[in-house]
């Protein structure tokens, strides 16, 4: 059954979608570049490598991978019941959501399964740690969400509790 209003299914497919964009370019990078090797991506920019993380950013917690994976189940699961229950009514709560939580889950299918998160894009213009899709996910969705409760989440409660 939906929930009033249903639009949750979009977020719940964007996070799909993200999801899979992320398993795809790890799968790839995996494929086509040795570990620990890098090749050329964007000039002065960005080169792409092969780099496994079995920790969190930075690596830190890298011995302890299988609480990072139980973390992020827990996240996952929870950030999932939050776009359900239609918890930030706005558009901006419900996009960061989807966000972080395929983000969460993006790294949790590599940490499940292989042990260890695949990141890839490395930096050439500052010296910075390697990332990958789901990390840019959690990223935008996390600065999103503080926007979003700063800024937003009070007028859209008003909105729905005015709403007839």
């Amino acid at each position: 059954m939906l929930y009033a209003g249903g639009d949750y299914i979009l977020y719940y497919i964007l996070s799909i979608l993200l999801i899979v964009i992320d398993q795809l370019v790890k799968w790839w990078v995996r494929s086509a570049i040795p570990l620990g090797q890098s090749i050329p991506f964007i000039p002065y920019v960005m080169d792409l490598a092969y780099v496994q993380n079995t920790g969190a950013a930075f690596s830190i917690f890298s011995q302890h991978t299988w609480i990072l994976t139980l973390i992020s189940l827990v996240g996952s699961v929870f950030l999932a019941v939050l776009l359900w229950k239609n918890f930030f009514p706005g558009w901006v709560g419900k996009l960061s959501l989807s966000l972080v939580l395929a983000g969460a889950v993006g790294n949790l299918i590599d940490r499940a399964l292989m042990g260890y998160v695949t990141d890839m894009f490395q930096t050439t213009f500052i010296q910075f740690a390697v990332f990958n899709v789901a990390d840019i996910c959690v990223v935008v969705g996390g600065f999103l969400l503080v926007f979003y409760v700063l800024f937003l989440w009070d007028k859209d409660k008003e909105a729905v509790h005015d709403a007839p």
